[in-house]
């Protein structure tokens, strides 16, 4: 039986990994802060800023299938060093942007670039290889929850900074916290010394062989495609809500605060949801979230927001935030096994950052041209319904039980 004193050996990987997930995802899922003083200063409209974002998820999501296979043959150290530095570059392009052109270029294409070499799939593969499968849904969640720790730290930061010298200042301070992201990389990448434990159906294929066997599995197929509303729920939220709360005459620091405690909240709903995927079907739990986030936001933007209220919205969201990732890569790691995880667990993050990019793109060329953002979370809602519905439906009886042994 898995204790916790199995863990000792792993934690230097996994604070490494922790670290550079918590960084990653906290400093992106703060960009949104500055959408305002950044649009208005250097003449681009609100849709524009929304399509870096866009590019920025499409550009991970299409990258991330690519990134987890040169992982097996180059070694994860050198891709998340590599992903680190250019997180750091791409905050500079954002930084020193006058124009569309280097907001597409910094806050887009490069960031987006880093994010499949330092964002969750890595993360997770990272630490799912140095732990007992009786142990992995449970680590898989606390690095997921490390993931929340972020943006918990830097959208407080980011506003403050913004707000007493300006949104350039700001992201300079973004840039000093991405500069930790390097070490974080190094110490993740002694995952490279350890050999990849036996088991699972793709273990023992190449690349396009593993990409076949999971491509021919319709509960990785279905629940691919339910990820797609997960992304553009969440990029949705992070890149609009602090342009909704500004329209809607809130303090703009109840953006930041917003952010914060989806950061906050997230941690434990991350930490719950690894330990229920080690115990209950992880499909199922899947598909809970998606019909919880839905009901959650249209409550929210059905009434008439205050302080008080966004606050809990954001506590509720943030409990149901990234505890799917744990989800996705427990029942990828459990079902192929642990050499492809990061690649397999990218071809279907895929469909999640198609989602992304229509949740930021889409809701900004909505507000662009219908002046609200009603449609937009209309819609959010009707498909998170629809894709949550059909995954509990589909989920049923079709999961394996979850693995018990304590040897990897």
């Amino acid at each position: 039986m898995a204790t916790l004193k199995d863990l000792r050996p792993a934690l230097p990987i996994l604070i490494g990994a922790s670290v550079m997930l918590s960084l990653a995802m906290g400093l992106r899922q703060s960009l949104g802060l500055f959408m305002p003083p950044l649009t208005k200063d250097i003449g681009i409209t609100v849709s524009d800023f929304t399509l870096a974002i866009a590019v920025q998820n499409l550009a991970w999501g299409l990258l991330q299938p690519v990134a987890g296979a040169w992982a097996v043959r180059l070694g994860y150290r050198p891709l998340m060093v590599a992903g680190s530095l250019l997180y750091v570059l791409g905050l500079v392009l954002l930084a020193t942007a006058h124009g569309l052109l280097g907001v597409v270029l910094g806050a887009g294409l490069s960031i987006g670039a880093s994010m499949a070499c330092t964002g969750s799939a890595m993360a997770m593969a990272v630490a799912a290889r140095r732990v007992s499968p009786a142990l992995r849904s449970s680590v898989l969640g606390i690095v997921s929850a490390a993931g929340s720790l972020g943006a918990l730290l830097a959208a407080p930061i980011g506003q403050a900074l913004a707000q007493s010298h300006g949104w350039r200042f700001g992201l300079y301070g973004f840039i000093a916290l991405a500069l930790l992201m390097l070490p974080a990389a190094w110490v993740a990448g002694r995952v490279d010394a350890l050999p990849v434990p036996a088991g699972g159906a793709a273990n023992q294929l190449n690349a396009r062989d593993a990409l076949a066997t999971a491509l021919r599995n319709p509960v990785f197929v279905v629940m691919s495609l339910a990820y797609f509303v997960c992304g553009m729920q969440l990029v949705f939220l992070t890149t609009h809500l602090p342009s909704y709360l500004d329209i809607c005459g809130m303090d703009p620091m109840l953006g930041a605060q917003a952010l914060g405690m989806i950061g906050g909240f997230n941690v434990l709903g991350s930490l719950f949801f690894g330990w229920a995927g080690g115990r209950y079907n992880k499909l199922m739990l899947l598909g809970g979230i998606y019909i919880a986030r839905s009901l959650v936001l249209a409550w929210y933007f059905t009434s008439l927001p205050t302080p008080a209220m966004t606050l809990a919205f954001a506590a509720v969201m943030g409990f149901l935030w990234l505890g799917v990732a744990p989800l996705v890569s427990g029942w990828v790691a459990d079902t192929f096994g642990l050499r492809w995880q990061a690649m397999l667990g990218g071809v279907a993050f895929v469909s999640h950052q198609l989602g992304s990019f229509v949740g930021a793109f889409g809701g900004g060329l909505i507000f662009d041209r219908l002046g609200s953002y009603n449609m937009a979370w209309k819609v959010g809602v009707a498909l998170g319904l629809a894709a949550g519905i059909v995954q509990v439906a589909f989920a049923h009886g079709r999961v394996p039980k979850p693995p018990r042994a304590a040897s990897a």
